[in-house]
């Protein structure tokens, strides 16, 4: 059999089980009894809910993704992949239109069979545990949106990677690092003023106790906020969350609608201060450079097999190209991928205390984001007791309880200093 067939199906198998097994063991780990620290905020019938909530996504995820599994196996050993090039093949003789279809075919095939789950998971679990606001004319519309700029952006970031890959040698891979560099960069700001727009309204705060109480602490940090947003969420989901974007001398804070509805002023600023503190650590500037590192480790480790054709063969390909190369090396990099998407969440988390530790340092106390970090865990019916292997492999966040501790043994700290 050939060697790149079997480090694949062993990749895609073992990382299926490995979370398979990381699923059932967060279930195991699920508690009847409420923590302590929750009296108060969850009673027994909604603690439940959240139980019933995580059970119901296990369950929603494992058998997604042993379709999704079942499928690309399928198709890598029945020669689905030489089909699609066959038939890109057919409509142009353009090295990268015909790579543009491929990938274009594959996009429509992977969404045309997802979009049942997609919507099961919307109209259906969202909706029985009360957080589906989505229409079936919003969720539509989404869809066309989506492959709008899918069809802009994508064409044209993947059509800089297919010439730069095609047309300039050995030193296509550092062309195309430049390329995907400078996209990470300025893609923030296109996703505020360009792609969250045609999704989202975005309305500026209301004058009122909560706008003078945002300003006075971006003064008191001497953080440049230049505008405060309310963001709709509540057009597709009762999730609340909010969010810091920006570069340079404009920084803009978006809150979910649904996030004010839920809590105090007081708590609102405690968050607020969290996003601030991600800024005032760097911690933006620093996820930027490892996109960029990892993006340039990526590209160079492709340019070795992007025209291998033992790689080719393991998916049945009759011909060999650029753009086939790009979809074969992300399924065969996968296991590192994995490895390093594991050490990114241990920064992540990292970096989440530290800025949890600034917002409680800023605002004077631990209280009001112990308390902000409550309601949002109970109104998005959080999951208190997360096993370790999940949080491991999916958690960019602390669990709740881990942050709350640390919160109350930064304040016991300061207390006794």
């Amino acid at each position: 059999m050939n060697p790149y067939l079997i480090i694949i199906l062993t990749a895609l198998i073992g990382e299926f089980l490995l979370r398979s097994i990381a699923r059932y063991l967060n279930l195991k780990a699920l508690s009847p009894n409420l923590p302590a620290e929750f009296v108060g905020f969850y009673d027994e019938d909604k603690y439940r809910q959240s139980q019933e909530y995580t059970k119901v996504n296990a369950t929603f995820a494992y058998i997604s993704s042993a379709f999704d599994l079942a499928i690309l196996v399928g198709f890598i050993l029945m020669g689905g992949f030489n089909y699609i090039d066959d038939l890109a093949r057919s409509w142009t003789s353009m090295p990268i239109l015909r790579g543009l279809a491929f990938f274009g075919l594959l996009y429509v095939i992977r969404d045309v069979l997802s979009t049942p789950f997609a919507l099961y998971e919307t109209f259906v679990i969202e909706e029985k545990f009360g957080f589906n606001k989505t229409t079936v004319k919003t969720f539509l519309l989404d869809k066309v949106k989506g492959y709008i700029l899918v069809a802009v952006l994508g064409a044209a970031l993947l059509g800089g990677i297919l010439y730069f890959f095609g047309e300039t040698g050995d030193w296509g891979w550092i062309y195309a690092w430049g390329l995907v560099s400078l996209f990470i960069i300025v893609a923030p700001s296109l996703f505020v003023t360009v792609i969250a727009p045609l999704f989202n309204k975005f309305t500026p705060l209301s004058d009122g106790a909560l706008k003078d109480a945002i300003e006075k602490y971006s003064e008191s940090v001497k953080f440049p906020l230049t505008e405060v947003s309310v963001m709709d969420g509540s057009k597709r989901s009762g999730h609340s969350n909010a969010y810091f974007s920006g570069f340079g001398k404009k920084k803009r804070i978006v809150l979910f609608d649904t996030l004010i509805e839920k809590h105090s002023v007081e708590e609102l600023v405690a968050i607020l201060a969290h996003e601030v503190g991600h800024y005032k650590k760097k911690h933006i500037l620093k996820g930027v450079l490892v996109s960029i590192a990892h993006a340039g480790v990526l590209f160079f480790l492709l340019s070795l097999f992007i025209e291998n054709r033992g790689l080719f063969d393991a998916f049945r390909m009759e011909q060999i190209s650029v753009y086939a190369g790009l979809v074969f090396f992300s399924i065969l990099y996968s296991p590192i991928e994995l490895v390093l998407s594991i050490v990114m969440n241990v920064v992540s988390r990292k970096h989440e205390y530290e800025a949890d530790a600034f917002a409680a340092d800023t605002v004077g106390s631990a209280e009001p984001l112990v308390n902000g970090l409550k309601t949002l865990s109970v109104s998005n019916l959080g999951n208190l007791t997360p096993d370790e292997l999940t949080v491991i492999l999916n958690y960019s966040h602390p669990p709740i309880l881990q942050r709350i501790a640390a919160l109350r043994g930064q304040e016991i700290g300061a207390q006794q200093t």
